[in-house]
């Protein structure tokens, strides 16, 4: 191996994507032999790829399709895959090809204390008895069902029922704070919303009587309330808990409503595009977009990623630390729809889950052994934390794990540092598959991905995922593909998983929708707005940042996370997290000034006034040396906190804003909004 591989397939042929590739080769008489000519093929014959998704995975449809896609349509307006089908979400994720026996376990729920194993048999029951609720309740095609609940099993079921009757879901995690909530579901109106009695993260409490009656009095559209006993010691109290037009209950009593306790389990026959999520844009810098996904789209990639991409099966067991808000968790759920268990976690990743606890960032690799999780998946900061606590998980002094049934490690949410790569293969294990991954709320799925017949690298994402035509562009709009310069991220052949629409229906959506990807280079181009190189040697992706965080100080651009991995590699003791970001001033400033923000890993609370000269110093040798004399940042000054959202991403955009002097809206998903005024003080005495 070279110095920057880390991980070789020791048995490619034995995985999925080689079998299908094998597939391919038979049915086309072709002679597909590496990856990469699989992903050229898939790109240059969309249809015949697509076709052959649907097929490979076993997408179980009412009502065969007539035509895969309208060769040559642009991305905008968005064409439609598989013309004349009609299916059902929920019942691809329920009844699986090669289904399980009824009583193999389809998911795992744990919390900090408690674990829930629940059958497919038990799973199909509990569905077909919300869904009876819910379509009793007058729940109807198209309406949305909105979900402010953790990650444990009962989301599941209502997002499931749900989805059998026709009706959108949309989750948001119980953490986020009523405006943004609001921010969020006043846009789409939901009939019904499902909420937590409660949760628990780090051991505490958090009862949400307030939150759900400050939301319900804001939603006129509400007409039915139900509130999970998601912790059965707690007692809600219902006082207080009023709706102008509708019925507030325990989910125990909405399910006693029931009229017809013998009726089946029925799954609406919808057409392709029918809508099945709402999720949305990350609102850091204003309202939050609501982005419609469609049901086949959003199972075709999931089923393609898990059995290819990741090479997961039936019996695997697979968990991701997400929340409901998050699309990783619906990336998630659709584990279902391979056969595998998926594991819920609902809780803090650092909270010790055995009373004999020890130290709290054993938590995820014990639950790994416990579990028998085959496939773990986290985001990039939570790996990164792990590394500067140095710790090992397999020579633990106390418990060490032994990581045995692990096959897989994914990582997204952020560029994930060279360092990292390097921590988990010295740690972890010598031997799994380390997929960093990209892709986003917006595609609900990936553009770049794992890959289980391809080397890993060091800081890079193995491959361009299939049937995804991905490139780089220049700010002018040239392909500079694989000449390893940084560029913006695009795809320019449409997907099944774009989006369906924008909420609302109608001109207005269509105009955000256009806007938010096309406007850059136009409607055969997907604009991503991730910077990113693709390496010529290995065929990989090198993450860089966000296009609005792109720094381009005298004309050089280069991406935020090339500090970001030299911050983490060489000053891990003494810098907990930090944030680079450029500023020109309209009128002011005649060239772009890199600043960069670091959070100081003090030993005490107490914020320091000044920071030290000496690691101003340290830090500019260091990236003058490993980067360039362009890339040193221009002003190093410490802050008190680094704004994130509430999956870990620092929100860079906004903090520009306010470094260059715009009065900006903050949206409500700044998790920790009120840090933000720190900078625009910052900001004040730095003119």
């Amino acid at each position: 191996m070279s110095s920057k591989q880390l991980w070789q397939p020791s048995s490619p042929e034995k995985t999925q994507i080689h079998h299908f590739k094998s597939v391919v080769n038979r049915k086309h008489g072709i002679s597909i032999s590496s990856y990469h000519d699989l992903w050229n093929w898939s790109v240059s014959e969309p249809a015949q790829f697509w076709e052959e998704i649907w097929h490979y995975t076993s997408i179980k449809a009412h009502k065969p399709y007539v035509q895969v896609w309208e060769p040559n349509a642009p991305l905008f307006p968005r064409p439609q895959f598989f013309q004349g089908s009609r299916l059902n979400f929920a019942e691809n994720l329920l009844f699986p090809a090669g289904c399980p026996d009824d009583d193999t376990v389809a998911i795992i729920a744990a919390t900090e204390t408690d674990r829930e194993y629940i059958t497919w048999q038990d799973l199909r029951e509990r569905v077909r008895r919300c869904s009876s609720a819910l379509r009793e309740s007058g729940v109807r095609i198209g309406d949305r069902v909105a979900g402010f609940v953790g990650n444990h099993a009962n989301s599941v079921v209502v997002m499931l029922a749900a989805t059998c009757i026709g009706a959108c879901w949309t989750g948001i995690s119980p953490d986020t704070g009523v405006h943004a909530v609001l921010e969020r579901l006043q846009q789409v109106e939901p009939k019904v919303l499902f909420a937590d009695n409660a949760s628990i993260y780090n051991g505490k409490l958090h009862g949400m009587h307030r939150k759900i009656r400050d939301l319900i009095s804001e939603l006129s559209c509400l007409e039915r309330v139900v509130v999970l006993e998601t912790v059965k010691s707690y007692g809600f109290d219902f006082n207080g808990i009023d709706l102008q037009h509708g019925t507030v209950s325990s989910y125990a009593s909405f399910l006693a409503e029931i009229q017809d306790r013998t009726a089946p389990l029925h799954f609406e026959s919808l057409v392709p595009d029918h809508p099945v999520y709402i999720l949305y844009s990350s609102g850091t810098t204003g309202p939050p977009k609501p982005i419609v996904h469609g049901a086949l789209g959003t199972l075709l990639q999931h089923k393609k990623e898990h059995v290819l991409h990741c090479d997961i099966r039936p019996g695997d067991r697979l968990f991701y630390f997400s929340t409901t808000t998050w699309m990783m968790w619906h990336w998630l759920v659709s584990g279902l729809a391979t056969g595998a268990t998926i594991v819920l976690y609902d809780g803090s990743p650092l909270r010790p889950l055995d009373p004999e606890g020890g130290k709290g960032e054993m938590a995820m690799p014990r639950l790994i052994d416990e579990l028998n999780i085959t496939h773990f998946g986290t985001s990039a900061k939570y790996l990164s934390i792990l590394e500067q606590a140095a710790l090992n998980p397999r020579r633990h002094p106390h418990r060490p794990v032994t990581l045995r049934s692990l096959k897989a490690v994914f990582s997204t949410a952020s560029p994930l540092a060279p360092s990292t790569f390097e921590y988990i293969y010295s740690t972890f294990h010598p031997d799994v598959l380390l997929g960093s991954i990209t892709g986003g709320t917006d595609i609900l799925s990936l553009f770049g991905a794992s890959c289980p017949i391809l080397p890993v690298n060091k800081g890079e994402i193995q491959c361009r995922a299939l049937g995804m035509a991905v490139t780089a562009y220049d700010y002018a709009g040239n392909d500079i593909g694989f000449s390893g310069e940084p560029g913006d991220l695009v795809c320019t052949q449409p997907f099944p998983a774009q989006p369906v629409m924008f909420w609302p229906p109608g001109p207005e959506g269509a105009q955000r929708y256009r806007k938010s990807y096309f406007d850059v280079f136009g409607p055969r181009v997907w604009h991503h707005g991730d910077f990113v190189a693709l390496n010529p040697e290995t065929g990989g992706l090198i993450m860089l940042g966000r296009s609005d965080g792109v720094l381009k100080p005298a004309g050089v651009r280069f991406g935020s996370a090339e500090i970001y991995n030299i911050i983490l590699k060489h000053f891990a003791d003494e810098i907990e997290d930090s944030l680079c970001i450029g500023r020109r001033r309209e009128g002011i400033d005649t060239d772009e000034m890199v600043i960069l923000f670091v959070k100081l890993a003090a030993a005490s609370n107490e914020f320091p006034t000044t920071i030290s000269q000496d690691l101003v110093a340290r830090i500019q040798a260091v990236v003058r040396k490993e980067l360039s004399p362009r890339h040193v940042p221009g002003i190093i000054d410490i802050c008190p906190e680094i704004p994130l959202t509430s999956n870990g991403k620092k929100v860079e955009n906004a903090v520009k804003q306010i470094l260059c002097g715009l009065n900006i809206k903050t949206g409500a998903s700044v998790a920790n909004v009120a840090c933000l005024d720190w900078y625009r003080h910052w900001a004040e005495k730095h003119p």
